[in-house]
């Protein structure tokens, strides 16, 4: 019996990792739909490369760090419990692997490849498990301070705050240091638009995203015992409010449209196992409405060139989400309680502040010892031809087609 309840555990967070690791395609596809023809390959690349970097700076450095666990043990010792200690670093690597992805968006364009890579590599390894270590496994106390004065531990089931907060933030530091594309702003406070390339390819990467996040939120119960259908309704509810809100807010525009479910459900990651499916729809859709006027006033009044709008859909959308889960959880209005929602405010701003101070110490020092920016000439033809050789296609665009 104790077997079966075993293989059970691990066939269940292994589907939920193909889940998420399905998500990246999502990422990928929201990415080359987003972006000028000319970058469509890199898009691509990027989102690959980045998996497989992640891969091995979480294996190697990242799960050791956050939870002190590692694999230099023989075949035999890593098969204990049908292997479950292997499946769940691979359901949490892709949650790690989602913070390059996160930043591709934000500096697509016109970031070079290898440096990048690079700044994949530390991130995961370092900056992101430290802050997972200390909220999802308890290290270094924090969460206990946080309970001794605030009456609850900082709460975030899937990741609001520990996975999207966190890399939206540290892709604002990015964005910052690398600068706006060419010619996105000119001198006399005109901006050149760019509108996506492909609204069917972002809608796919939009809907991937989406159908792979009911494995990222409902699967975080880790196990067959503890998983909750509260969660599936909360996500689903938060979905329906972002895509209502930003429908609305964004006045039928697509890109805000499917940028909507993608908002709503960043935000209830964090309370989706404690929220009453009403609180998950309201959630939903401040973080809808939220996406749209963030990004606007990013892109048009402050003159920040976040290409996907990653700042805003992850960074404040999950800053919202944490904050919410300590709003929406509560008793009083029909949540399951256990929450505080000071301890949320804490929690999530320590968060914020490891992320961004993170972002730019790495992306610093990288911008110091390599450069970020692809040259000017490069970044005109485009980065598919300047770093990878060939376009999305070169048929087409040597007219013989």
């Amino acid at each position: 019996m104790e077997s079966l309840q075993a293989g059970t555990d691990v066939l269940f967070i292994l589907i939920g990792a193909v889940m998420v690791l399905a998500m990246h395609a999502g990422f990928a596809f929201l990415e080359v739909g987003t972006v000028r023809a000319k970058n469509q390959v890199n898009a691509l690349a990027k989102i690959m490369t980045d998996f497989a970097v992640s891969t091995i700076a979480y294996f190697f450095i990242g799960y050791s760090l956050a939870y002190g666990i590692d694999f230099f043990s023989g075949a035999q010792v890593l098969q204990d419990r049908n292997g479950y200690e292997l499946v769940k670093f691979f359901f949490l690597l892709t949650f790690a692997a989602a913070i390059p992805a996160i930043i591709s968006g934000g500096i697509a364009e016109r970031a070079r490849f290898y440096p990048q890579l690079l700044a994949s590599f530390l991130i995961v390894g370092v900056l992101y498990p430290f802050f997972e270590g200390l909220v999802w496994n308890g290290n270094l106390g924090l969460q206990d301070f946080i309970e001794s004065i605030l009456g609850a531990k900082f709460h975030d089931f899937a990741g609001s705050v520990v996975v999207h907060a966190v890399g939206g933030w540290i892709a604002l530091a990015a964005v910052l240091l690398l600068g706006p594309r060419q010619g996105r702003y000119r001198k006399d406070g005109s901006m050149t638009a760019h509108p996506p390339s492909s609204i069917p390819f972002l809608s796919l990467g939009a809907w991937t995203l989406t159908v792979g996040w009911f494995g990222f939120n409902v699967m975080s119960a880790q196990t067959v015992e503890a998983v909750s259908g509260l969660v599936a309704v909360n996500s689903l509810m938060a979905m329906v409010g972002g895509i209502l809100a930003a429908l609305i807010a964004g006045k039928n525009d697509p890109g805000f449209l499917h940028n909507g479910p993608l908002a709503g459900l960043v935000a209830v990651c964090a309370g989706s196992d404690v929220m009453h499916p009403m609180g998950a729809l309201v959630t939903g859709a401040v973080a809808g409405a939220l996406f749209v006027y963030a990004f606007t006033l990013t892109q048009n009044r402050w003159r920040i060139d976040d290409v996907l709008g990653v700042w805003p859909l992850h960074g404040l959308c999950g800053l919202w989400g944490g904050i919410a889960a300590g709003v929406f959880g509560l008793e009083v209005l029909g949540g399951a309680g256990g929450v505080s929602l000071l301890a949320q405010v804490a929690g999530t701003l320590a968060g914020v502040i490891i992320a961004l101070l993170g972002g730019f110490l790495i992306y610093g020092l990288l911008k110091w010892a390599f450069g970020l920016r692809l040259t000017q000439e490069e970044e005109y033809l485009g980065a598919d031809l300047s770093i990878h050789r060939i376009t999305a296609q070169p048929d087409y665009n040597r007219g013989e087609v």
